[in-house]
């Protein structure tokens, strides 16, 4: 894949191949997460130094078997030798009210908790969610922003009924607000019709400008919409802030159950506690004679979060007033909050909200 003559062997030609390599769990290959300290070339035999940041003690070991393939395949290579160091992340111990003492962790001023709402892949409802278990959040009294990661294709604002550009106070963005919420997304900052084409530095600088640059005030807990799958947003979300939990939203079917799995391995990984499992399009409940229809099977999400031992967190029917809501800009929570679909949201958000105490 690689084919080189053994006489046109140089770093450049290795930290190529070793790009094809990627961080167990994640879509980002190891040059650009960082962990390919050095890469000398002695003639055929290369030497190559990894430093892994992780409390998981099978990422080391998976890295450094695919490295070894990967490199062994790279045509006119002599002996390959690689160096793997690991450590865990530090933990700084801090006092806490009440005694003992939590692992220092970088924060954002004024927020208390921060949850992250993911999926394994698209289509699964997930800005739907995560919008409405914020204004069931905010219902049940607590003081909430949402947070617009998904900066593929931003639709929080849409959703929210708000398209102000944001201003800037202290040379920090100010969110906009709606329905008592707090709100910063990528899609009040660009021209509706601006295509979204970012590559890994930039996601992060992003990420960093939203977590760090806006005056978020105070806040009881910021939720945090992700982009679906496994790639540089996740990381570089976990990178900028600690987390408090991540709650993965699936259907019932089994296909959008396995990659519900890798989403949730992807937070075991950069050590996210998983809040739970929310389903979404559970079933389908006819408005004229009441009778329900499972379309995507049911039940599936409930059994997977008893497989993987994390919480159950609630079922999400699929009424066409939660799908009008939103295209309206009113969240079926507002306009609709004493709907079946708007109580179920409130379960979910009364779980989590529950979870986050508890953790706490």
């Amino acid at each position: 894949m690689f084919g080189r003559a053994k006489s046109s062997l140089s770093e450049e030609t290795i930290r190529a191949a070793l790009r094809e390599v990627k961080f167990p769990g994640f879509s980002r290959d190891i040059i650009s997460f960082g962990i390919v300290k050095s890469v000398a070339v002695t003639g055929a035999d290369v030497t190559v130094a990894l430093h892994v940041m992780t409390r998981d003690e099978g990422v080391p070991r998976q890295i450094e078997s695919e490295v070894r393939a990967t490199l062994e395949r790279v045509e006119g290579i002599g002996r390959v030798t690689v160096q793997m160091t690991a450590q865990q992340p530090p933990a700084q111990n801090i006092p806490v009210a009440g005694g003992g003492a939590t692992p220092a962790r970088p924060h954002i001023a004024g927020v208390k908790h921060i949850v992250a709402v993911a999926s394994g892949k698209g289509g699964v409802g997930k800005s739907t969610v995560a919008v409405n278990l914020a204004c069931a959040l905010q219902q049940l009294g607590r003081r909430v922003g949402v947070m617009d990661a998904d900066i593929y294709g931003p639709s929080v604002p849409k959703m929210m009924g708000k398209a102000d550009r944001p201003t800037i106070t202290n040379e920090k963005l100010d969110p906009v607000e709606n329905f008592g919420l707090k709100l910063m997304s990528m899609a009040l900052l660009l021209d509706g019709n601006s295509p979204v084409i970012w590559r890994g530095p930039m996601i992060m600088k992003a990420i960093q400008q939203f977590a760090l640059a806006v005056n978020w005030g105070q806040l009881d807990v910021l939720v945090v919409d992700l982009p679906p799958g496994t790639g540089d947003a996740q990381l570089s979300l976990v990178q900028t802030i600690a987390l408090d939990g991540g709650v993965i939203v699936t259907t019932p079917q089994d296909v959008a159950l396995e990659v519900a799995r890798r989403g949730i391995a992807m937070f075991e990984k950069v050590n996210v506690p998983i809040l739970g499992i929310i389903e979404n399009m559970s079933y389908y409940a006819c408005p004229h004679c009441g009778k329900t229809d499972d379309i995507f099977g049911h039940g599936g999400g409930r059994r997977e979060a008893e497989r993987l031992e994390v919480p159950f967190l609630g079922e999400i029917p699929l009424f066409a007033e939660i799908r009008l809501a939103g295209d309206k800009g009113v969240p079926v929570v507002v306009a609709a909050p004493r709907s079946p679909a708007a109580e179920s949201f409130r379960q979910a958000a009364a779980a989590v909200w529950g979870l986050i105490e508890k953790r706490n």
